[in-house]
């Protein structure tokens, strides 16, 4: 399968996936909401443009804002994370390894602990900026604190579930120019 149609095939899933099962759960706490959506940002190829990766990226949270009706809440979260994504890759993994020889972030291609520093910054950055945005609605700040500990939480929970149930082969590039 081409990178292309799998990250179509990806793009529908998790949107699929968030709005008809996760959001769909009722919450098991008023900290506990699951998020596992933007984890189809963080798997996104090594070498995208960072112009396109912010499209992508802008067109993934309207997606799922369309469906949810609240416009904007998922957009800019999705955003910040793809801006950071970059940086944060280029810090995590020396560039003249790694980055060149797999085609996307995974455990096989970062190692454990620069791909789960990866995984949990950028989740926490997300869901930090989600509830930051909700949290301007009702402004208690220790129920943004206990939001905020609670979703990181259970969005790593399912990524780390996901991960091992998916395992996503580390494949090589074979043109790399």
């Amino acid at each position: 399968m081409s990178s292309l149609l799998k990250n179509i095939v990806r793009f529908i899933l998790f949107i699929l996936l968030q709005v008809f099962v996760l959001n769909q759960v009722p919450p098991l706490h008023q900290f506990f909401v699951p998020y596992l959506y933007f984890l189809f940002i963080l798997w996104l190829p090594f070498n995208i443009n960072r112009f396109l990766l912010l499209v992508i990226a802008f067109v993934y949270g309207f997606a799922l804002d369309a469906f949810t009706g609240r416009y904007g809440l998922h957009s800019a979260p999705c955003l910040l994370i793809a801006y950071l994504r970059p940086f944060l890759l280029n810090l995590l993994i020396p560039q003249e390894t790694t980055e060149q020889s797999y085609i996307e972030p995974s455990i096989k291609s970062m190692g454990w602990a620069p791909y789960s520093l990866y995984i949990v910054l950028l989740t926490f950055i997300h869901n930090a900026y989600l509830v930051f945005i909700e949290w301007l609605q009702f402004g208690n700040f220790i129920y943004f604190l206990g939001k905020v500990a609670g979703v990181t939480g259970i969005s790593l929970l399912l990524i780390f579930i996901t991960e091992m149930l998916f395992f996503r082969k580390g494949k090589y590039r074979t043109n790399a120019a």
